[in-house]
């Protein structure tokens, strides 16, 4: 694995947090019926921030949950050999609600297909926004991110690997080159 480029550090990647909660706050005029769902795992810590800063701008605390999306995907028993499956943590009622689904990172569409499956197992919520740190292009479905932190087109042979201080150490995201040597 070879680092191509850093290209958010951690000051930048609060600044994106930043602006993704108050874009979500506009788009749906407050925070009024709004619950944030994040996708394990970087997903959920980003989905913890977004939460902290809505929290600090509107002073009202979100439903917040986590979805585990890994029996719900197409490729689960092709290319995940030992699937490490965790829990969903969705302790609150979805019917009606508007959720903000936040992922850190959205390539070909498939994992967020397999969270809209698990979501409508879940009930049936009024709409559902997808809200992404990094939209590195390349999508074998037709889905699209309603919040984007940053688009970093990619080529085939380069990856996003995003970092974040709770699970890695650090914050940061980078470019990463994955063709074998």
């Amino acid at each position: 694995m070879k680092i191509k480029s850093k290209i958010v550090d951690q000051a930048g990647l609060n600044r994106i947090i930043t602006r993704i909660a108050h874009e979500i706050l506009e788009r749906n005029k407050g925070s009024q019926n709004l619950v944030l769902m994040g996708m394990r795992t970087r997903g959920e810590f980003l989905a913890n921030r977004i939460f902290s800063k809505i929290k600090e701008i509107e002073k009202i605390e979100l439903p917040l949950g986590v979805l585990d999306v890994t029996l719900y995907r197409d490729d689960f028993r092709v290319r995940l050999k030992q699937p490490e499956v965790s829990v969903s943590n969705i302790t609150f009622d979805i019917n009606d609600k508007n959720i903000i689904l936040i992922d850190d990172v959205l390539f070909t569409g498939r994992t967020v297909r397999s969270a809209l499956n698990a979501i409508m197992d879940l009930g049936r919520p009024n709409t559902i926004q997808l809200c992404v740190l990094i939209d590195r292009g390349h999508r074998e479905l037709p889905i699209r991110a309603d919040y984007v932190g940053k688009n970093v087109p990619t080529s085939n042979d380069e990856e996003i690997k995003v970092k974040m201080v709770e699970i890695d150490g650090e914050d940061s995201i980078y470019v990463i080159d994955s063709k074998e040597e």
